[in-house]
């Protein structure tokens, strides 16, 4: 029998666990994921958020480890992405008179496009509240974070913030809460969950936190991975570091290679910046995620870019990343940031100026210019390499 987990008074998780989780969306979770969900046991009884659809039968059990799923008065829909909404039709079924509250109107427009409109939908907005009893639940959007249809429900009487995709991580434990699993581990898979999904939405999380700024938050209650109760300020305090999209002195070198000579040349400016005295990671595409390579981007002031010239372009590794990075970049681009692009080529050095182009339009500075190499890597050109980014730096 799976049990639920009383997490304030009346209030329990209720969710999945995906331990199996592996990729979401082409980001790898290692450490799998869960889907949150609530049950508040109040006059009328509301579940906030559902789950993936396989996981259905996981949550009805917990919720039936507490009442009849039946008693269910209302469904609170933070998001309509699936692994939220998911299991909407199955709690439908066994809670039939439940009203569905989303958020108005691309929560409302969302979820009859999943699920059709033979339920009663609550449309609310920015400010609305719902009455359950001694609770009085309140609603703020959260547009772009990090869909259109996104929000968050607070409950004042539990000073429980129901924060849906902010402050959450992909990470399975039979641990449920921040203090539980360890700050380190879990603000690193904070930073991760927010680098690959949440980033290139950064300036609407600036304005949810402003919307946010006068709640009496005690806790945090995400819809992945474990409840904050001991650690609220430090994650309120990481999400406002990194929205602000304010570069560190921190430099990330990305590659691949065909015969070595881009490698040396990272190898290069991985050493050029260790000289200038800027802390620096170096990453092989062929051994290295671009999900975990993400995570380093988004602290880093310097990102270069290496790729030779393979079939008059750039690799497809590298080109996958920079793909992936443009997806991620946040509208407006990336202010105080440098792009690197560099590479080497034989008769044509499109490889590097592909890559070139694609920082540029991810929003990066090229202050450097394309730094390229012709043919084998030599002594006087890694060099020459060397010197003309700690020229680049001010060295």
């Amino acid at each position: 029998m799976l049990r639920a987990l009383e997490i304030k008074p009346d209030v329990y998780w209720v969710g999945g666990i995906d331990w199996n989780e592996r990729n979401f969306h082409g980001y790898t979770t290692d450490r799998g994921s869960t889907y949150n969900a609530y049950l508040i046991l109040d006059e009328h009884v509301t579940l906030i958020d559902t789950c993936k659809p396989e996981f259905a039968d996981e949550l009805i059990e917990r919720i039936s480890d507490i009442i009849d799923p039946a008693r269910i008065e209302y469904v609170v829909s933070n998001h309509v992405e699936q692994d939220h909404s998911g299991a909407i039709p199955a709690i439908m079924e066994r809670a039939p008179h439940a009203k569905i509250v989303t958020s108005s109107p691309h929560g409302l427009k969302g979820l009859a496009a999943h699920y059709g409109d033979a339920y009663e939908y609550v449309s609310v907005k920015t400010g609305d509240i719902l009455c359950i009893g001694k609770r009085t639940l309140t609603f703020t959007a959260t547009v772009m974070v990090h869909w259109p249809d996104n929000m968050v429900t607070y409950s004042p009487h539990d000073k429980i913030l129901f924060s849906n995709d902010a402050f959450g991580q992909h990470f399975a434990s039979s641990k449920h809460f921040d203090d539980e699993v360890g700050l380190p581990e879990v603000l690193a898979q904070a930073k991760k969950y927010y680098a690959n999904i949440v980033m290139p939405y950064s300036r609407h999380v600036v304005r949810a936190l402003g919307a946010l700024a006068d709640a009496d938050i005690d806790m945090i209650a995400p819809s992945h991975g474990v409840i904050w109760r001991s650690h609220v300020p430090e994650i309120m305090a990481e999400y406002a570091r990194w929205s602000s999209l304010e570069p560190e002195e921190y430099a990330v070198v990305v590659y691949d290679s065909m015969w070595h000579t881009t490698e040396a040349m990272a190898h290069q400016i991985v050493e050029a910046f260790i000289e200038a005295g800027t802390p620096t990671r170096l990453f092989d595409l062929k051994a290295n995620h671009i999900s975990d390579i993400m995570t380093e981007v988004l602290p880093a002031k310097y990102v270069a870019v290496g790729s030779p010239t393979l079939n008059n372009g750039m690799m497809p590794t590298v080109a996958a990343f920079l793909c992936y990075l443009k997806g991620l970049s946040p509208k407006g681009g990336w202010p105080g940031r440098v792009g690197i692009p560099f590479g080497s080529f034989g008769w044509g050095k499109n490889g590097p100026d592909e890559v070139a182009e694609s920082l540029e339009k991810c929003g990066f500075d090229l202050a450097f210019g394309t730094l390229t190499h012709q043919w084998t890597e030599d002594e006087e050109g890694l060099g020459q390499l060397h010197e003309a980014v700690l020229a680049g730096l001010g060295r």
